[in-house]
């Protein structure tokens, strides 16, 4: 459990999930998916923020990245500071509200959402990706699940 309770509601994050990226436009067409690993978990003194620690199994998509959540006690809407190995850096509003967990960014040059759904069991997020460039009409991204280890997932 954090020991911020301003985060208290993102505990079904919490754990380790395997990630299969998709449908997306920058992948060869078909069935290609990309996966790898991530990690969330409590960090700073006892649990006052979370981290996200994503590493790929390929080499190219998607990069190594990490974020770092955290929220205004006195807002209702988290912040996600976002790194990656190719040296972006972004910073995103977040929502999480009965399952259902919004992220979003909007600049002029590329703005970014992000809309998934928890499965009631806990054990899968299934997710989409759109984007908006340089102020044109948004579009689809990418798909991604998470698949939390343990659980159904057959590489455990």
């Amino acid at each position: 459990m954090p020991g911020n309770p301003a985060l208290a509601d993102l505990e079904p994050l919490v754990g380790r999930w395997r990630m299969e990226l998709y449908d997306a436009n920058f992948l060869p067409p078909g069935e290609t998916r990309v996966t790898g690993s991530v990690e969330i978990d409590w960090i700073a003194a006892g649990g006052a923020l979370l981290i996200c620690q994503r590493e790929s199994e390929e080499s190219d998509q998607p990069p190594a990245a990490t974020w770092i959540i955290g929220r205004d006690d006195g807002e209702t809407d988290y912040s996600v500071l976002y790194a990656d190995r190719r040296g972006v850096s972004r910073i995103y509003a977040m929502s999480f509200d009965h399952g259902h967990w919004r992220m979003w960014r909007h600049t002029p040059q590329f703005a970014q959402r992000f809309d998934a759904e928890i499965d009631l069991d806990g054990q899968t997020i299934r997710g989409r990706w759109e984007k908006s460039v340089a102020g044109a009409a948004w579009e689809h991204d990418f798909r991604i699940d998470y698949i939390r280890r343990g659980s159904t997932d057959p590489n455990g």
